[in-house]
């Protein structure tokens, strides 16, 4: 049978039992998260580490492949010559610089999130 519907439940509160404690240190993640001009320097330092792989391997990037319109003028049987050297010898330097600043980039986020994280 349905109960009246003056009588209702009575639900007591009282203050919560466990309370927070006010940390004096804010963790890194809130300062990114709320664009503090600490978070600002957690993430700039992020880039620039980033940058800096990057520019690394432009730079080796640049030695590798910058002379070989040179040489390629330099020799008459210029044909044969470029599929050789872009076919074999530089196919492989490639790869490997490739690999490398993948580890890096991930190496560094890894840094990062550990940064973050921690404390």
């Amino acid at each position: 049978m349905p109960q009246d519907p003056t009588e209702r439940r009575v639900v007591v509160t009282g203050p919560p039992r466990r309370t927070r404690r006010a940390s004096s240190y804010s963790r890194p993640r809130t300062e990114i998260d709320e664009q503090t001009t600490l978070g600002h320097t957690y993430v700039r330092s992020l880039m620039r580490t980033q940058l800096r792989a990057a520019l690394t391997v432009f730079a080796v990037l640049v030695l590798l492949v910058g002379p070989l319109p040179l040489v390629f003028a330099a020799t008459p049987d210029s044909r044969r010559l470029a599929w050789l050297v872009l076919g074999f010898c530089l196919y492989a330097p490639l790869v490997l610089l490739a690999l490398w600043y993948v580890r890096r980039a991930e190496r560094n986020e890894r840094d990062f999130v550990r940064l973050v994280e921690d404390r």
